[in-house]
């Protein structure tokens, strides 16, 4: 009995701990904002609703001199997505990244790009729960003179009353997960993903 009881408080501890964590994971995801700063290029993790739209709206307000579909499917052209206006001239500097199928192969993808391209500073755009994962993975993928500035954009599929709602409590819960697990990976193998660009760079 005395075994049982000791896992029981365990187990007990576990969970309080976990719970701490997703509520902390849950409030930092609310709470984060965008920032108004200028930057070389907008990163853009396509795939959901609103973050193309957004980045190119911050394109065309001359927010960066550079963006960057990733993560695009194959199929679409970089006509689908941006139409240059009369007198426009910003086509050229639009570019589709249609390789990568995940996160941590965006920012994979993507730091070949913007290495290439003498990137120092990103506005990162992806939806509100995803946008932790994201920016631990890119912050431990690219080199480290490159500012990352988050930038969320919001979806119907997060409520702000997430306790309450199922799909909103999976979606975030799911994200918290992820995120841990790459954490976790970091916390081991800090610059592993880092030397082929410091390699190409120099």
């Amino acid at each position: 009995m005395t075994i049982l009881r000791g896992i029981l408080s365990l187990l007990v501890i576990l969970f309080l701990i976990v719970a701490v964590l997703f509520v902390d994971f849950a409030y930092k995801t609310f709470s984060l904002r965008p920032r108004d700063v200028a930057a070389d290029g907008i990163v853009v993790l396509a795939g959901g609703r609103g973050r193309v739209e957004e980045g190119l709206k911050l394109f065309r307000e001359g927010k960066a001199r550079w963006l960057f579909l990733i993560g695009v499917d194959p199929s679409v052209r970089k006509g689908d997505l941006f139409k240059e206006r009369p007198g426009e001239s910003l086509g050229e500097r639009v570019v589709l990244e249609k390789a990568s199928r995940n996160t941590l192969e965006n920012a994979i993808y993507a730091r070949e790009i913007l290495v290439d391209k003498k990137i120092r500073s990103i506005r990162l755009i992806t939806s509100r729960y995803h946008m932790k994962r994201a920016t631990v993975i890119f912050r431990n993928t690219l080199p480290k003179d490159i500012a990352i500035y988050s930038h969320p954009v919001d979806s119907k599929n997060l409520r702000g009353e997430w306790w309450s709602h199922s799909g909103s409590f999976r979606l975030l819960f799911g994200e918290f997960y992820k995120y841990c697990m790459f954490r976790f990976f970091f916390l081991f193998a800090s610059g592993e993903l880092r030397p082929s660009v410091n390699s190409s760079s120099s």
